[in-house]
């Protein structure tokens, strides 16, 4: 676990520290590795953030070269799938939700490239592995805090589009706050859409109207929400707690070098092959961590996350993976 108050210094706890499952920091290939990401998003969105963040690592040790597409259309995405592969791309990164049949097309016309995409989905030999955010140990984490901080027992979440990848965080955020309070109740909304504050930001508002007094930050928008009404806020993938000081309780962040760093060191090693690269975001391998304000959270409630955390890291609790599309209570 990493607190704020030692952002400067050092991680604390296992979970936090990158798995290093592929390359070695510095360790370079006699010719770096050709990498293109499609995203289409802004890479400075969460999501992408993490992939983009991890990518641009690989590059500054010089084990691969890197470019990128941000914005891509649905529409475009398999021309410029195809534009990579046909410029001799040794591997192509991005996210295919809403696009799969499409992507798997492209991935079967291209056997030579390798192919690591964020999907629901799972792989295709020989070339098409897949991957995702699999965070949901820390998020039953950051649950645990934000059902020991609420006073009214009512948590508002926003959430993007109620898939898989979003559902089984939420829920384990549910799961982890119910664990510490049994009393709490949920207020669930999904703005259906990735990007789209002012949205978010009235769905929060009309959550704490209802009484909530902890925001579940899944997007952008929400802890502006939770800033001018003076409540506090969780967040995910990200740590936004510089920007919005003093209401961050916690969040569940998402490490994405150990994916990037064992589908780099497969490929350079002409190992690889279809699989699922899901595990690798998985605490025990650096994918997932929590960040928690001391200054907010009470040294009680820390001390028991920690010894849940440490629970999950030595196999003895096992988060619940839950994909079913998360309600309010009644």
């Amino acid at each position: 676990m990493r607190f704020k108050a030692t952002l400067s210094r050092r991680m604390l706890m296992a979970g936090a520290v990158a798995a290093g499952v592929g390359l070695s920091a510095g360790a370079a290939w006699a010719e770096a590795i050709k990498v293109a990401a499609i995203y289409t998003l802004p890479v400075e969105q969460q999501w992408i953030s993490r992939i983009h963040k991890a990518l641009n690592a690989a590059q500054d040790r010089g084990d691969i070269e890197y470019v990128f597409s941000e914005n891509v259309a649905n529409t475009d995405y398999e021309r410029v799938m195809r534009e990579y592969a046909e410029q001799g791309v040794n591997l192509i990164m991005g996210e295919v939700f809403g696009l799969e049949r499409a992507a798997r097309k492209v991935a079967a016309d291209y056997p030579e490239t390798a192919f690591l995409m964020g999907s629901s989905f799972g792989p295709v030999a020989p070339n098409f592995s897949v991957f995702d955010n699999w965070i949901h140990e820390p998020s039953y984490l950051t649950g645990m805090v934000a059902g020991a901080a609420t006073k009214s027992n009512v948590i508002g979440m926003v959430g993007g589009y109620a898939i898989p990848e979003v559902n089984r965080l939420m829920n384990a955020f549910m799961e982890g706050a119910r664990a510490v309070n049994p009393d709490v109740t949920f207020l669930v909304n999904f703005i259906d859409s990735w990007y789209d504050p002012p949205k978010a930001k009235e769905s929060a508002f009309a959550m704490m109207d209802a009484g909530a007094d902890i925001m579940y930050a899944e997007r952008f928008g929400v802890a502006d929400a939770a800033v001018e009404r003076g409540v506090k806020a969780v967040g995910n993938v990200i740590d936004t707690s510089a920007d919005y000081p003093d209401t961050i309780l916690t969040s569940a962040l998402w490490h994405m070098e150990p994916t990037v760093d064992k589908a780099i060191a497969e490929v350079a090693g002409g190992t690889f092959e279809a699989a699922d690269y899901g595990q690798y975001s998985f605490m025990s391998y650096g994918g997932g961590s929590l960040v928690v304000d001391e200054a907010l959270v009470p040294t009680e409630v820390i001390q028991q996350v920690q010894e849940t955390e440490t629970e999950i890291l030595n196999g003895m609790f096992r988060v619940n993976v839950n994909d079913a599309r998360p309600v309010s209570d009644n």
